[in-house]
């Protein structure tokens, strides 16, 4: 991991301060070939980023030469200006209001956040919200407080030069903690060319990649020059210590794990969800209309805006029908309605969860094919079984933990060539990461039932057909983004 720490002036920093190489801005815009085939982290503590500066051009040079900078230039544009910065003012306002009890009932007239820390434990809900907003190395916020609620006055670059003392202390900790990297072995074997994140929460119940799978695809990826290490949603402030991030969480954009995808984005770092994709995949209004305007084949398909709407479902689609909540994961929120009465019961309850509903005809068959796509191109493909006894290949509602179907393995080149290309269509119309594609083969055609941005990807299972292909092709499409 090379860190590279950019001053105003040699002396700005002792070097003894930190491990990490420091020159000066102007070295690093005066000479491009510094780093040349290096993909530096560069820490760019400039006296000044005012436009057009050597702390601006510092910034915007590290972009154009792949390097990530911290601020970026849009840090630096957004924080040029309160108009800029202030529809960001709500939701930090809220964040630091609930810190008052913590801190007292009282704020001071300003306080500094470095790295997304603030000076004690108090201030950690409203210092990491500020930095998941302006990624800076040094930040001061001026503060209005009415003993009622604090508001925020200004939000403006904190210099490095400019602190003494404790503040000194408390930065040089910060920086420490921000660059420093708790899971690398320190007996690690032959130096990786690049490091890749992988989000995981242990305790989830049912995750798209077991743990050992992860290690499997770790041992690979190790002889391609990668290290792979889990990190967890505690863990985005060190986001920018890697060179790519693989979600393998249930992902959805009312979580962290959207977070995540928009950090990574943002970074310029590869990443699988991407956060377009996440959008897209997780509401099936959308995919329905995305797929239809393709002319991707999709089961018959009646939108529910209200109670209103279900004779108009029944009578084109028949009983019985499927009914959807538009965002939803594992088979989670949907149901099959036999009768009338089952379906208005039933969208009567979830319309009072969500807007918008989705019937669509029933297709009952005794497995839904998964084809993965990565990057447009097919990766692996087989057949998941239905749940014992049910309709769909997991079944939610058997007591205890969730019931799911088998498999039966396929290889790419015994797969039908239909169900693959109509899968291939599906997932290019969503983008270029990795998708999983659940499609029904029946006597009508193939159907498009779902795209899914965090498909399953698990060692004995998905990989079946086509070995560890599927995990050198995964590492590889990481390493062709990285490299370009």
């Amino acid at each position: 991991m090379t860190w590279v720490i950019l001053t105003g002036r040699q002396s700005d920093l002792d070097q003894v301060a930190t491990p990490h190489k420091i020159i000066t801005n102007r070295d690093y815009i005066a000479h491009p070939a510094l780093f040349r085939g290096q993909r530096p982290k560069i820490i760019n503590l400039s006296t000044s980023y005012a436009y057009q500066s050597r702390g601006y051009y510092a910034s915007l040079l590290a972009s154009s030469r792949g390097h990530r900078v911290l601020p970026s230039v849009e840090t630096i544009i957004d924080l040029s200006e309160r108009k800029l910065y202030e529809s960001s003012l709500p939701e930090l306002e809220l964040a630091l209001n609930k810190c008052r009890k913590d801190l007292g009932g009282t704020f001071p007239a300003k306080v500094s956040i470095f790295f997304g820390i603030g000076p004690s434990k108090a201030w950690d809900r409203f210092a990491r919200l500020l930095f998941d907003w302006y990624r800076a190395p040094s930040l001061e916020v001026s503060l209005s407080d009415s003993q009622q609620w604090a508001s925020i006055r200004k939000i403006s670059f904190l210099p490095h030069v400019r602190l003494t003392g404790a503040e000194k202390s408390r930065f040089l900790a910060a920086l420490d903690a921000y660059t420093s990297r708790e899971w690398r072995d320190t007996r690690t074997r032959v130096q990786a060319r690049y490091s890749f994140a992988t989000l995981v929460d242990p305790h989830e119940q049912l995750p798209p990649s077991a743990i050992s799978s992860l290690r499997h695809w770790a041992r690979i990826a190790e002889k391609m020059g990668v290290e792979v290490e889990p990190i967890t949603r505690k863990d985005l402030p060190k986001l920018a210590n890697y060179d790519a991030l693989f979600i393998r969480e249930t992902t959805s954009i009312s979580n962290h794990t959207y977070r995540f995808a928009r950090r990574a984005q943002q970074e310029g770092m590869p990443v699988i969800d991407d956060p377009l994709s996440m959008i897209r995949c997780t509401n099936k209004v959308y995919l329905n209309e995305l797929m239809l305007a393709n002319k991707v084949p999709v089961p018959p398909t009646v939108m529910i805006a209200g109670i209103g709407d279900l004779d108009q479902a029944a009578q084109i689609l028949g009983f019985p029908l499927v009914l959807k909540i538009p965002d939803g994961a594992f088979s989670l929120g949907v149901k099959k309605a036999n009768t009338f009465e089952e379906l208005k019961t039933l969208a009567t309850r979830w319309l009072e969860e969500s807007d918008l509903l989705i019937a669509q005809k029933f297709m009952p068959t005794k497995y839904d094919w998964r084809v993965g796509v990565l990057g447009g191109q097919p990766l692996f493909a087989l057949h998941y079984l239905m749940a014992k006894k049910h309709w769909q290949i997991v079944n939610h509602d058997r007591a205890g933990k969730p019931d799911q179907g088998g498999i039966k393995t396929f290889t790419l080149k015994t797969a039908p060539p239909e169900v693959v290309e109509t899968a291939v269509r599906a997932a290019r119309c969503i983008g270029d990461g990795l998708y999983g594609v659940d499609l029904k083969e029946t006597e009508h055609g193939v159907f498009v039932m779902e795209v899914n941005d965090n498909p399953n990807l698990d060692h004995g299972c998905e990989d079946t057909g086509e070995k560890d292909e599927v995990w050198v092709r995964l590492t590889q499409w990481f390493l062709d983004r990285l490299e370009r």
